[in-house]
């Protein structure tokens, strides 16, 4: 059974401290699992120590993306929900968003997927939280898809959380377009995958580490949560 929990509400899931080795966050993977073992292998990841976070839209665009499943069992990898897995458990479950064209958004593998396949797909997606809490020496990192919409950390464990901040928060780029460099409070850092860059990117404690390891000449940036630097 998979290590993590629930935080007081369902949007959030808590890890505590490794001890044993390294916790990774790797930007969105959009069905290239095989390209990010790959970015694995080359930095000796080692699972039986090491975990890794992934900041959501694990699907869509890619090849590999009913690989999802086996990913997901995997006890050493967590993801939360991005735009992406979003769309794809809401069509799977025939609920789509409205005026959101999942098939143009890359999503036309899941029509390849048998019934039951496609019913676990949406139970595993639905599934992922909003948001991931991880200890580490120097305080908690959190992870959300797209942005933040508040100044403070703590705004995401409060009632007063709405769905229109859920919804910011996988589908959101205000604070990238704005370069808003004020720091959140009350966490150590929080660390987004959704804006592709070359280069990953940081504002105040925010760090954008989405790099286009799904694209041709891209790359899977890997997220030291522990030093706040790409692992090695």
């Amino acid at each position: 059974m998979k290590s993590g929990t629930e935080s007081g509400n369902c949007r959030v899931r808590r890890f505590g401290l490794n001890a044993r080795g390294r916790d990774l966050a790797v930007g969105d993977i959009h069905g290239h699992f095989n390209r990010l073992d790959a970015a694995l292998t080359a930095i000796g990841f080692s699972p039986g120590r090491d975990r890794l976070f992934a900041v959501g839209d694990l699907v869509d665009r890619g090849p590999e993306s009913a690989d999802v499943l086996a990913w997901l069992e995997r006890p050493w990898f967590h993801a939360i929900c991005g735009n992406h897995d979003l769309m794809t458990w809401r069509r799977a479950l025939n609920d789509p968003i409205p005026d959101v064209d999942h098939l143009a958004h890359g999503g036309r593998w899941l029509d390849a997927c048998d019934g039951p396949t496609r019913a676990r797909i949406a139970a595993c997606l639905r599934a992922l939280p909003l948001a991931i809490e991880v200890e580490t020496a120097n305080g908690v990192v959190g992870l959300v898809h797209a942005d933040f919409p508040y100044d403070d950390w703590q705004a995401i464990h409060g009632a007063a959380f709405s769905p229109e901040d859920e919804d910011a928060c996988l589908w959101s780029i205000d604070r990238y377009r704005m370069q808003y460099a004020r720091p959140i409070r009350n966490v150590r850092a929080v660390v987004h995958g959704h804006m592709t860059l070359r280069e990953p990117t940081q504002l105040g404690n925010v760090y954008y580490i989405d790099t286009g390891g799904w694209q041709d000449g891209g790359r899977f940036t890997l997220l030291d949560l522990h030093t706040l630097k790409p692992g090695r």
